[in-house]
Formats: structure tokens, sequence, C-alpha cells
């Protein structure tokens, strides 16, 4: 690619930077800790995924990995396909999302208006999830078209420093002091950027990483899950960056709990992931009551607006428990 083209390619995406990162750092009302979450849904395309898939599509156009023929391909669960989606469409660039059945109908048919192409999979894999299936279509499109580039969030090293200079800095520089901070784990570039800035500024702070049961980052036995965004079939080699104190596995019955707890006491209308993240912290100083009100964090990875047909509803709920309980 040529300098000129490179330099084009980089000042219009560099003309979206102003949408995206210091988003709102609010305190909420909690009792036993001080409780302070990032809203990231104010993010471009409403979650904390568009801050790696800007840096991530930054970094490769500098590199000369990405140019105006690039075909962009991204195996994603919803969040992170919708912000590449809507940085290539603005960028001139073809994108193609490999996603599953477990993708909420919203981003599915926000994906269809953005880009030409999408590759659905339809069966599960040997962990009863769909990731291992989505990368294998990874790798026959790679294989297959001659100018792609996979943005690969589960092993990049982009992703992680998308969150070291971006969320975790911003985190860093709002607190004089930092106890705790409860990240939700997927890709785990979120928080092993996070972690990393964090511990350097707070020796004491302690790292919760939240899991989703049926998910094997953390070891866990493979089972069906039903909430995107939190949890993975495979063992992200981001994860190998993160400083992780402890981990909490939580139940998706408890993540829906979560977010309407979220909902009904703080008018935070969050997605799954968040739940899950809020369930864990609850759990945990109900377990751990603390002697002093320590610092507490989390993100608010995204809204609860594609959520609806699902966390929110209550059929939805349940036919989970009667999918747990089969």
């Amino acid at each position: 690619m040529g300098d000129s083209e490179e330099q084009n390619l980089l000042i219009r995406l560099q003309s979206l930077e102003a949408l995206i990162g210091n988003t709102p750092l609010i305190n909420l009302n909690s009792k036993s800790v001080n409780l302070f979450t990032k809203l990231e849904y104010h993010n471009l395309t409403g979650s904390v995924k568009a801050r790696p898939a800007y840096y991530v599509l930054k970094k490769a156009i500098e590199r000369g990995d990405i140019h105006s023929k690039t075909t962009v391909i991204e195996s994603s669960s919803g969040n992170f396909a919708l912000a590449l989606a809507t940085l290539c469409k603005y960028l001139g660039l073809r994108f193609i999302p490999v996603i599953d059945p477990n993708i909420n109908p919203i981003y599915e048919a926000n994906l269809r208006l953005l880009t030409s192409c999408i590759e659905k999979v339809q069966e599960r894999d040997v962990t009863q999830g769909f990731l291992l299936s989505r990368l294998d279509r990874v790798s026959f499109l790679r294989n297959t078209l001659k100018h792609c580039y996979w943005t690969n969030q589960y092993a990049n090293p982009d992703c992680v420093a998308s969150h070291y200079y971006g969320l975790g800095e911003e985190i860093a520089n709002a607190f004089t002091q930092l106890d705790y901070a409860f990240i939700g784990v997927g890709s785990g570039g979120t928080i092993a950027g996070i972690s990393k800035k964090l511990k350097e500024k707070f020796n004491k702070i302690k790292i919760i990483a939240v899991d989703t049961e049926g998910s094997v980052i953390f070891g866990g036995c493979p089972q069906k899950r039903y909430i995107p965004g939190i949890g993975s079939s495979i063992v992200p080699t981001n994860l190998t960056e993160a400083l992780i104190d402890e981990i909490m596995m939580i139940s998706e019955r408890d993540a829906a709990r979560g977010c309407e707890e979220l909902l009904n006491k703080h008018s935070i209308f969050a997605g799954g992931s968040t739940g899950s993240v809020y369930s864990a912290i609850s759990k945990y100083f109900t377990h751990n009551v603390p002697k002093n009100s320590p610092n507490v964090v989390f993100i608010c990875a995204d809204s609860g607006m594609p959520y609806l047909q699902t966390v929110y509803n209550k059929e939805w709920q349940n036919n989970l428990r009667t999918a747990i309980r089969s």
C-alpha cells in the first residue's frame, strides 16, 4: 500500500477518535463499599469493544497489514463484530463477521445492515459452544480469500494494548486509591490490559476475574452457554498477560438477576456480561464483609437494549431454567 493510501485511511479513522473513550465514571449507592462503574455504552457503537476495534485497525493500517483492498475478518459474539463493521464501513473496507445463533437479534440485524456478507455457523462444537466452529470458518476464509486480515481478538496483543493505554489509564487516573476491580473475561484483552495498568499504580489492588459457568477459561467443564460477551470455549492467549488475584464463576441465572438489580437499584440498563460482574460483586462482599469502605470499580461493557428479548425477558429466563435442568 502506498504511503498516501495509508495516510488517507488513518486520517479517516482518526476522525472518529473523539467518539471513543473518556466514558463516564459514576459512583453507585452501595452500603458496604464505594462502588464505581465505567459506562462503556457511551462509546461509538455502544460498547467497550469500540476501543480494541479502533486500536487494532489503526495499528494494522500503520503496519501495512490493512489496505483499501483488504477484507477484515473476525469471529465475534456481537459487540466486537459490530464495532469492526461500523469502522470498516466508514473506511470503505470489506468486513466479514463470523457469528453464531447466540448473537442478539438486534446485533445480527445491525451487522446485516452494515456488511454485505455474514458467515453464521449453526453447529455446536465439541465444547457444546460455537467458538471452535466459528474459528474453523475463520480459518477457511483466510485460506480462501486473497487479501484478508484476521483481527483475532483472542490473541492480538493490540487488544491488550488498547485497554492498557485506554480504559485502564482512564480508570487509573480517576483514583488516588483503588482497592478492587471486577472484570468480566471473554477474549481476555480487557482484563489483561486493565489489570496491568492498575497494578502499576495500585500495588495492593485486587483484580477479580469474573467468568460464567460453562466456560473453560479457568478450567471449568464446557457446557451450553446462552449469554454472549462473557466466557469462552477456549483459553484466550491474551489472558496470559492478565494479573489476576481471584476468580469468580457466575451462573447465567445470576447474571440475569444482576441485570435486573442494576436496573431496579441504580437505573443502569446493562447487558448480560455486566449483570454477571455485578452479581459477582454482590456475592463477594456478602462473604467478605469489608472493615472499611473500599473503592471498587467495574465496567459496564454495553447497554441492555440488545438483551430485551433475552436476559430481560421472563419467557427467555424460564426457558433458560428448563435448559439448565435438562
